[in-house]
């Protein structure tokens, strides 16, 4: 449900979209078998980075559909709701779920590279959650939400909080069992992503603007030079109305026939 106040949009998700509906059940049924097979699925599927050296890569995709308590999933399935809805109904489900797993991923690679070493088992959703943030505080920066469902401030400031927070969090280690690294890995990734574009249509796009400006300027570059050649040509043939053939330097006898067999080559 959406409503304005004071200028400011509210939102409480909007109802359920495809995606987040999925991904809400996903990470469900995930804990559940947690539930049940208690620690058995952490070492296989959490992402522990001395694993991932091993040849355990898909931890990097595994681990955030894992999950410590009964808190942690849900504050992350409330945010997800909170921001994906939204989110989604702009850019559509693919894009949508595609974005999710680009900064999910992109956080367990943050988090891989910046704790090389480490056996510490690294789960949860927050990576792709803090990338969301960044999505949301993008497209809506002046949407109020209600901080611990009590302060109010705007979408942007509370990504540029949470952004700060988890920034000096990473610098000093606190022990505390958060993956700061993940939760900074997936903003980060997420607004490059956002801001440099690099789904796979606008890539080609680019690159085809490139090749275009590429044939511009060839051609206009081409053409001076031709201008060029054809202005001297001109001031040979008055020297030649006025002296004759005979007395041309070798020089400008070489650029008339350049000139000539250039004209027979675009003729062609």
């Amino acid at each position: 449900m959406s409503y304005n106040y004071r200028s400011y949009n509210f939102s409480w998700g909007g109802g359920l979209t495809k995606g987040v509906k999925s991904l809400l059940l996903v990470n469900g049924i995930v804990y559940l078998a947690q539930l049940f097979l208690r620690g058995k699925l952490l070492y296989i599927f959490g992402l522990t980075p001395t694993l991932v050296k091993e040849g355990y890569v898909w931890q990097l995709f595994t681990y955030m559909f894992l999950h410590g308590g009964l808190f942690h999933i849900l504050f992350n399935m409330f945010a997800l709701y909170i921001f994906g809805g939204d989110i989604e109904r702009a850019w559509g489900t693919k894009e949508f779920i595609k974005y999710y797993f680009i900064t999910g991923v992109g956080a367990g690679i943050a988090s891989f590279l910046l704790s090389f070493n480490s056996s510490v088992i690294t789960i949860g959703a927050s990576g792709a959650i803090f990338g969301l943030l960044v999505a949301f505080a993008l497209m809506f920066p002046e949407r109020i939400i209600y901080l611990y469902f009590l302060f109010p401030i705007k979408a942007k400031y509370l990504a540029l909080l949470f952004g700060g927070i988890e920034l000096l969090s990473s610098f000093r280690y606190t022990g505390d069992g958060i993956g700061h690294f993940a939760h900074l890995g997936g903003m980060v990734v997420g607004y490059l992503y956002l801001k440099a574009d690099w789904r796979i249509k606008s890539f080609f796009r680019y690159l085809g603007e490139i090749g275009h400006n590429f044939k511009v300027k060839a051609s206009e570059k081409k053409r001076k030079k031709t201008e060029r050649l054809m202005l001297r040509v001109d001031q040979i043939l008055d020297k030649i109305n006025q002296v004759g053939y005979q007395n041309l330097t070798k020089d400008e006898k070489k650029l008339l026939e350049e000139a000539s067999h250039r004209l027979s080559d675009e003729k062609k």
